[in-house]
C-alpha cells in the first residue's frame, strides 16, 4: 500500500506524530508537506494529495488541517475522492468499510494524537465490504459526473 500524506500548518505536529507511526509499521508514505507550523493555505496541500490519490499514483491519501472541515471540501471537489472526516477510530473504519474511503481526514486542533493514530490504524487495516455498499458508491461517482 502506497500512501500520500499532507497538511496544513494546524496540521503538522499530528502529521509529525502519524508519520513516526507508518514509519515504525513499515508503510510506504510520501509526505507532501507543509514541513512546519507556519502559516499556509490548506487547498495547496489538499488538491495535491487528492490529485494524487484520484489518478492512482497512491492509494489512500491522508489530511490534516485545524477542523479537518476545509481539506474535506477540497479533496471531495475532486472527481473519484471520498474522503472522510473522522473523530474516531469506528468512525475511520465505517468510512473504509462502507464507503469507500480513500482519503483519511483529521481535525489537527480537535482530535488528540492517540484517537488519531487508533483511526488511521484502523482504516489501514480495513477492507471495503463491497456488496450494496458498491452500489452506492458508484452512486456517489455518478453524481460527480452529473455536475461536471
Amino acid at each position: 500500500m502506497k500512501i500520500i500524506i499532507g497538511c496544513d500548518h494546524a496540521g503538522y505536529n499530528l502529521k509529525i506524530f502519524l508519520l513516526k507511526y507508518l514509519e515504525k509499521e513499515s508503510i510506504e508514505v510520501d509526505d507532501i508537506g507543509t514541513d512546519s507550523d507556519e502559516a499556509v493555505d490548506y487547498p495547496d496541500y489538499g488538491y495535491k494529495v487528492a490529485r494524487s490519490v484520484a489518478s492512482g499514483v497512491y492509494d489512500r491519501g491522508i489530511l490534516i488541517c485545524g477542523s479537518g472541515v476545509g481539506m474535506s471540501i477540497v479533496a471531495n471537489k475532486v472527481n473519484g475522492i471520498r474522503a472522510a472526516l473522522v473523530m474516531s477510530a469506528e468512525q475511520a473504519e465505517m468510512s473504509k468499510k462502507h464507503n469507500d474511503a480513500n482519503i483519511l481526514v483529521f481535525a489537527g486542533r480537535m482530535i488528540d494524537d492517540n484517537t488519531a493514530q487508533d483511526a488511521m490504524h484502523r482504516w489501514l487495516h480495513t477492507e471495503f465490504e463491497g456488496g450494496r455498499h458498491s452500489r452506492r458508491v458508484h452512486k456517489i461517482h455518478d453524481l460527480a459526473k452529473m455536475e461536471n
